[in-house]
């Protein structure tokens, strides 16, 4: 199949080219480079079946695919509270012009929404069917709203125009390739274990989350993209919960740093608690998750390594 892969460049979306590529698609990458590197794709750019666009989902384009993988928008705190317009208009500009196409080559979509739209949960863990805990008026709520307006949008066109449609809400994803800027405990931690730096957890380190090594969500991305007659939404996630503080330790353990633990205060709307509840993925798409956190983490960390080397 010729399939779309918006947001492509960036950690997930890179991966997830690797993997629709090994499988015989056409892969068609498009990316605008706000968050994603041309270092995560540069050895796919010989590749024959791999085609890479530079461009914005906020602006129209014409594409005649027969899969759609909606990746694009900024993910991370940092980088979408930079410019939290850009972020929210990344998710529903570019959600309408993912639907758009669609619609008019009646091809498959699926969104990648995220754990967000359950804001600060009080309901734990998190169902699908919980409708969530969401600050409209807080800085998060770019990324928040924002993909909580895409899936809005995905049920609509599916339900008025009956575009086939996918939703999946992401859990904390980690791997090699992540953003080293990106502000995500992943990559702060083993980064500051690896240079020897002063561990930062905010708060008491007593919020919870749960985190999936990156092989195993995209092979739920496929599963679901290739599920027929199942819309969702579908949590997608480790349900091996932690503390962050527990995760520093081990950060700390696995790398063998003299890193100390300091504390700073916690920012404002931090969920408290992160864990899914995959019943639904089980039950609907065969999947949870086989990489144990310990092994994951030594491959990224091995990653970092050869980051901070040839940085």
């Amino acid at each position: 199949m010729r399939v779309l892969v918006t947001g492509g460049a960036g950690f997930i979306g890179s991966h997830l080219c690797e993997r629709l590529l090994k499988e015989g698609h056409e892969v068609i990458c498009l990316d605008n480079f706000f968050t994603g590197s041309k270092r995560n794709i540069a050895h796919l750019l010989d590749h024959n079946d791999f085609e890479l666009v530079r461009h914005d989902v906020t602006e129209p384009i014409l594409l005649e695919v027969d899969r759609i993988y909606n990746l694009a928008c900024p993910a991370s705190p940092i980088h979408y509270q930079y410019n939290p317009v850009k972020t929210i208009k990344t998710s529903v500009m570019g959600a309408i012009n993912m639907l758009g196409i669609a619609k008019r080559v009646r091809a498959r979509i699926l969104q990648a929404s995220t754990s967000e739209v359950y804001g600060d949960p009080q309901v734990h863990p998190q169902t699908e069917a919980y409708w969530g805990n969401v600050n409209t008026l807080g800085i998060r709520s770019c990324y928040d709203e924002g993909k909580r307006v895409a899936e809005t949008l995905m049920m609509d066109y599916h339900r008025q125009n009956h575009v086939d449609i996918r939703i999946i809400r992401i859990f904390n994803t980690y791997g090699p390739k992540m953003a080293e800027n990106d502000g995500r405990v992943v990559s702060n931690f083993i980064l500051q274990a690896l240079r020897g730096e002063d561990i930062t957890v905010y708060g008491e380190g007593a919020q919870t989350r749960s985190f999936c090594y990156v092989s195993d969500l995209v092979e739920g991305m496929i599963r679901m993209m290739e599920t027929p007659g199942f819309t969702g939404p579908v949590n997608l996630g480790n349900p091996a919960e932690t503390t962050i503080l527990e995760f520093a330790k081990k950060i700390i353990a696995l790398t063998g740093s003299s890193s100390r633990i300091v504390y700073r205060p916690l920012p404002a709307d931090d969920p408290k608690q992160r864990q899914p509840d995959i019943s639904l993925a089980k039950q609907m798409l065969g999947w949870e998750p086989t990489v144990c956190v310990d092994d994951g983490l030594k491959q990224t960390i091995d990653y970092f390594r050869s980051v901070l080397t040839t940085a």
